[in-house]
C-alpha cells in the first residue's frame, strides 16, 4: 500500500485477495516491463515463437514413427508450419521500412528470369557472380566480404537473365557439402520453399457447413497418416467445415501445404564449388549425383556447363518475331515460360494492345508441321520458333 495504487495493480488479483505483497524490486520489474512498448512486446513474441518451434521439434524427434504416433505427429507438424509461418510474417513486416526492428531490401524485378544464389560464407558466390556477370562484387578470404546485396546480368544465347528467384542456386563448398547442404535446405523449408517439387495435386475448399469431407482419387491414398490425422490437423487450423479432394498420394506434409497455400515450388540447383581439391575419382561421382553441377568458379571450370544446365532448369522458351518482308530477329528474342506458351500470352508480352488487333499468326518451327503455318491464339509454341502476327485490317 506505501507504494500507492498505480504499483499496487502490478500484484495480481488473486494475490491482492490474499494480501500477498510484492517486493518493491519485482513490481519495478513488471512496470518497466510495461513501458517497454509494441517494439519490445513484437521481439518477445518472436522470442516465444522460435522456442516453441525448438521445443515442438525437439518432442518430434523424440517421438517414435508408428501408426500409433501419426496423428499426434501430424498436429505437431501443423502446429510447427503455423509458428514458422507467424515468424516469416512478422520479419516481413519488420523488413517493411514501417518502423520494424530488422532492415531489408528489394531487388527490382528486371530481366527474364530471376536466380538467386544461396549458400554459406566462403564457398564461392561473390566469385561466381563476377565471373558470369562481369559485375565487381568484392571478394575476399575471410568471411562475410559481401554484407549486401550484389545483382548482375548474365547473357545466355542472346538471353538476358536477371539474378533473383526464378530458379535457385544453393553454392556448396565440395570439401564440406553435406553438412551447409542439409542445413540450408531446413531454413529454405522453414520459409515454405520447396526445392525441386510440384505442388501436389489436392483440392482444398473451405465450405460453411456440412463439416469435412475427405475423398482420395482411385488409386491415390494418404501416406503415413488417416483420415483421423487430417482432421486433427484441420482442427488445429479452426477448420470445421472443408472439402478436401486428394488426387496423389499424399502425405500430411504436402496436405498442410495445402492448407497453407503459400508455399513456392521452385527448381533448385546445387553448385558444387571449389572442384580443384578434389580428385577425378570424387568428381565422377558428384557429376552423376542428380541436380548437381561440379565447377571451379575461380579457374571458370565448367561454367558453360553450369549456364546450360540453368536454361534447362528454368524451363524458358525463345521465341523470334519476323517483321513482314524481312528476316527473322534472332537478337532479342521473346522469352515465355513453357507453362505459357501459347501465341496469346506471346502477344501480350509484345504488348497488350497487339492481342485486340490481332488476326492471326504465322508460324515457322519445331511446333508446326509446314513452314510457315497459319495458326491461331491457342497455338502452342516451341523453343526457337519464329512468329510473324498478321493484324486485322482496318
Amino acid at each position: 500500500r506505501y507504494l500507492g495504487p498505480r504499483l499496487r495493480r502490478a500484484v495480481p488479483p488473486a494475490a491482492r485477495r490474499r494480501g500477498v505483497r510484492a517486493a518493491p524490486s519485482q513490481l519495478r520489474a513488471r512496470c518497466t516491463l510495461t513501458r517497454l512498448g509494441s517494439t519490445a512486446q513484437a521481439l518477445v513474441e518472436g522470442m516465444s515463437a522460435l522456442q516453441k518451434i525448438a521445443d515442438i521439434e525437439a518432442e518430434m524427434a523424440r517421438t517414435q514413427k508408428n501408426k500409433a504416433t501419426n496423428a499426434h505427429l501430424g498436429l505437431l507438424k501443423a502446429k510447427l508450419a503455423k509458428l514458422r509461418a507467424q515468424v516469416v510474417t512478422e520479419g516481413t513486416k519488420g523488413a517493411g521500412g514501417g518502423g520494424g526492428p530488422i532492415g531489408g531490401f528489394e531487388v527490382q524485378k528486371t530481366g527474364d528470369a530471376r536466380v538467386g544464389l544461396v549458400g554459406f560464407p566462403s564457398v564461392g558466390k561473390s566469385t561466381l557472380l563476377n565471373k558470369m556477370t562481369g559485375q565487381e562484387s568484392e571478394v575476399a578470404s575471410y568471411e562475410f566480404t559481401t554484407l549486401t546485396c550484389v545483382p548482375g546480368v548474365f547473357h545466355y544465347k542472346v538471353i538476358s537473365t536477371a539474378m533473383s528467384c526464378s530458379l535457385i542456386l544453393i553454392v556448396l563448398d565440395v570439401m564440406k557439402p553435406i553438412i551447409h547442404k542439409r542445413k540450408i535446405e531446413y531454413e529454405l523449408e522453414g520459409f515454405g520453399i520447396r526445392l525441386n517439387k510440384k505442388p501436389p495435386n489436392i483440392l482444398f475448399k473451405k465450405k460453411e457447413k456440412g463439416g469435412i469431407a475427405l475423398s482420395c482419387a482411385p488409386g491415390c491414398e494418404l501416406k503415413g497418416c488417416d483420415e483421423e490425422t487430417v482432421q486433427q490437423v484441420l482442427r488445429e487450423y479452426r477448420i470445421g467445415n472443408a472439402q478436401i479432394n486428394v488426387r496423389c498420394n499424399a502425405t500430411i506434409d504436402e496436405i498442410i501445404d495445402t492448407i497453407e497455400g503459400n508455399r513456392k515450388y521452385c527448381p533448385a540447383l546445387y553448385v558444387m564449388n571449389k572442384i580443384d581439391q578434389i580428385t577425378i575419382e570424387e568428381l565422377d561421382i558428384i557429376a552423376e549425383v542428380p541436380h548437381h553441377v561440379p565447377i571451379c568458379a575461380h579457374h571458370q571450370w565448367n561454367l558453360d556447363g553450369l549456364v546450360e544446365t540453368m536454361w534447362k532448369y528454368m524451363d524458358l522458351l525463345r521465341i523470334y518475331t519476323k517483321p513482314k518482308g524481312q528476316i527473322p530477329d534472332y537478337t532479342a528474342p521473346v522469352i515465355l515460360p513453357a507453362s505459357k506458351n501459347k501465341i496469346e500470352e506471346f502477344c501480350v508480352r509484345i504488348h497488350k494492345s497487339l492481342l485486340a488487333q490481332f488476326k492471326f499468326a504465322l508460324v515457322w518451327g519445331m511446333s508446326v508441321k509446314h513452314n510457315p503455318q497459319r495458326c491461331g491464339k491457342d497455338h502452342e509454341l516451341m523453343d526457337e520458333d519464329v512468329v510473324q502476327i498478321i493484324k486485322k485490317v482496318g
